[in-house]
């Protein structure tokens, strides 16, 4: 048996979604690997299915996607790696492989694709299961904590950063800053990417000038110059117009977010007009996760974790949800 949590009734986290409890270890199947978890990060997409913004695929559901672990066993022709090995879980679990979306390299839209801590158990737990070909390799030289929040964060916001298609020595801004954006500003950074946060909270906005950020301000102040691309990590709606209204002629901004509020109605003229782009970012592909783990390796990322133990989940996400994390949680359950 192990000790994991569960989503039992959605709601806000003040109402108790989460539940702790014992479930068998499972078993890996044909294909997959079993892993002893060591960290957890927290991502706000866990929040959003325990607070019932994501409608959960099954109920009693284990959240968690961004998973560091050992691999304790494999299924019937799991061969790939060796019991011990370092890996890492993300977001995407599995794709067809055959469809459409598959065939032309976006695995991430696959209309029969599955995601760890949704449709199936995640790292909320001691121990889950995985296909091994969406399990990553990762090294033994880094702390896992450091490691965890690159799994979705950091391939979310390098995914992002590619569809907001930023000009070579560009202006970036990024509304939000969170897990997610904080990696994405430093992968910015390294391109030679000018980046101009807006957030909310005054610790956030001292990470980001710490980070590196030409500027940082309040989430509805005005960019302090023409922004050549922008993305918007908060999952408000409301901001959409504001960052828009924030582009140069031509520039793009790219949603990154599984849940947004409604956006409010936009002008034309102020919104779109002089070739603006408003894009959505879903899910990530393989791809995504083995450009961005490389890229970690060549250029280290400094990655602000606040730790907390597996018995403590429900106390992450609460926090997480009242702004009081900065940078990313991560669950500590076999380290």
């Amino acid at each position: 048996m192990m000790t994991a949590w569960v989503v039992r009734r959605p709601g806000p986290m003040a109402t108790g979604p989460l539940e702790r409890v014992r479930l068998p270890v499972p078993e890996p199947a044909r294909g997959e690997v079993l892993i002893r978890v060591e960290v957890c990060a927290v991502c706000r997409t866990d929040l959003h299915l325990a607070e019932g913004d994501l409608t959960p695929r099954r109920p009693g559901t284990v959240p968690g996607h961004e998973v560091v672990g050992r691999v304790a066993a494999r299924g019937a022709d799991a061969g790939r790696f060796q019991d011990g090995e370092r890996v890492g879980v993300a977001w995407l679990r599995a794709a067809c492989g055959r469809c459409r979306y598959c065939a032309r390299g976006t695995e991430n839209l696959c209309p029969y694709s599955q995601y760890t801590g949704w449709d199936t158990d995640g790292g909320y737990a001691e121990y889950l299961t995985a296909p091994q070909d969406f399990v990553y390799p990762l090294p033994d030289d880094q702390p896992a904590a450091a490691l965890a929040p690159l799994l979705c964060a950091g391939i979310i916001g390098y995914r992002a950063l590619v569809r907001a298609d930023v000009p070579p020595g560009g202006c970036l801004g990024v509304y939000g800053f969170g897990a997610s954006a904080h990696l994405t500003t430093q992968v910015a950074l390294a391109q030679g990417i000018t980046v101009h946060v807006m957030t909310r909270a005054p610790e956030a906005r001292r990470l980001a000038l710490e980070l590196g950020a030409a500027s940082a301000q309040p989430v509805y102040a005005a960019a302090p110059e023409p922004l050549d691309a922008a993305i918007l990590f908060a999952p408000v709606g409301d901001l959409v117009p504001v960052a828009l209204a924030a582009l140069d002629r031509g520039g793009t901004l790219a949603v990154a977010g599984i849940h947004l509020t409604d956006i409010p109605p936009l002008v034309y003229q102020d919104h779109l007009f002089q070739e603006r782009t408003l894009r959505s970012v879903t899910a990530n592909t393989r791809a995504d996760g083995r450009a961005l783990l490389e890229f970690a390796t060549r250029h280290p990322l400094r990655v602000a974790t606040v730790p907390y133990e597996l018995d403590e989940a429900d106390t992450a996400l609460s926090d997480l949800a009242a702004d009081r994390v900065t940078g990313a949680a991560v669950l500590h359950v076999n380290s």
